[in-house]
């Protein structure tokens, strides 16, 4: 039997995303009404306002919504496998390693693979490393998380020695991947994100049982049916995944993957975990940011990871500093 009150979080905040999603279409250095922005998406439009929407925009909204998405379930999953609120990919260093091999690919080192096939590689080794180094512990305690850390350090020293080292064309090419941005993607990376977003979501629908039992101890888990090796084996090959592919699109783009799952919990049943409200969540978060970026300086742009950062920089600090709940670490 569906949960009432989750229920209502999720289509109040679908309803959010889709106002959001026609305000952005809508926004921009070519102002558009909502009634015409709407004409254009059923194809009523005049051409001049159907290049503006379908043409410039549609594709950056779908980016910003396929890869917020993404980037909070993965957030979500992450947190919900080490029991901590900080385990999202970008602290524990996935973001920067899938960074890191997207740019070298784009700057031309030698490894001629897609960008996308290169950030989920990227994401893959820098969470094969830091599992490795966290020894016993697996993804839970505070080792994983120092020994992520660690290898984004790594990673982001990395891409900026690549940078440095090429000319300033291929540089100024990769400097969207350092940053975050949705401008100008690739729409064979957008193509693959939504599918293995589809594949993904479809998978943890139906572990979902399973991950909400991941809240317990491992004992309680054991005995109430739960297979933990292979749900947590699964639920970090999909946060590798979904993660790899949104750095792809965006580039590392900084908290959507803490503010989102952080939003989704507040609102939902506790006791759950909250991929649906999260993953909402992060796409309404991602498209509200790159509409700030494109607006508050236009016609200067401000890229979408940049937002996001001044945004979540101080809730960052302030779940350093106040006391965790007891569901989370």
């Amino acid at each position: 039997m569906p949960d009432r009150r989750n229920t209502l979080v999720n289509t109040a905040l679908l309803g959010l995303l889709v106002l959001a999603t026609i305000i952005s279409l809508a926004t921009g250095t070519v102002q558009v009404s909502l009634f015409d922005t709407l004409r254009a998406l059923a194809g009523h439009a005049d051409p001049m306002t159907d290049f503006v929407i379908n043409e410039l925009r549609l594709s950056r909204v779908i980016a910003g919504l396929l890869s917020g998405a993404a980037l909070a379930m993965a957030g979500c999953l992450m947190q919900t496998l080490a029991r901590n609120r900080l385990a999202t990919p970008g602290i524990i260093g996935i973001d920067n390693a899938a960074t890191a091999f997207a740019v070298a690919s784009v700057v031309g080192v030698g490894l001629s693979l897609a960008p996308s096939a290169m950030a989920l590689a990227g994401a893959a080794a820098a969470t094969a490393i830091a599992f490795g180094l966290a020894g016993a512990n697996g993804t839970r305690g505070y080792r994983f998380i120092v020994a992520g850390i660690g290898i984004g350090a790594i990673a982001g020293a990395v891409t900026q020695v690549m940078l440095s080292r090429v000319a300033i064309d291929a540089a100024n090419a990769a400097y969207p991947w350092t940053v975050g941005s949705l401008n100008a993607r690739s729409g064979q990376s957008v193509l693959v994100l939504g599918l293995g977003l589809a594949a993904g979501y479809l998978i943890l629908m139906s572990l979902s049982r399973a991950l909400n039992t991941l809240q317990f101890t491992d004992a309680v888990a054991i005995a109430l049916g739960t297979r933990l090796k292979a749900t947590r084996i699964i639920g970090l090959g999909l946060a590798v995944m979904l993660t790899g592919l949104a750095v792809s699109v965006c580039g590392p783009v900084g908290l959507i993957a803490l503010l989102a799952p952080e939003l989704a919990r507040a609102l939902c049943r506790p006791g759950k975990v909250p991929l649906t409200a999260a993953a909402l969540a992060g796409a309404s978060f991602m498209l509200v940011a790159d509409l700030l970026g494109r607006t508050l300086f236009a016609p200067l742009e401000i890229p979408v990871g940049i937002i996001t950062a001044i945004v979540g920089s101080p809730y960052l600090l302030w779940i350093l500093l106040r006391p965790s709940p007891r569901s989370l670490t």
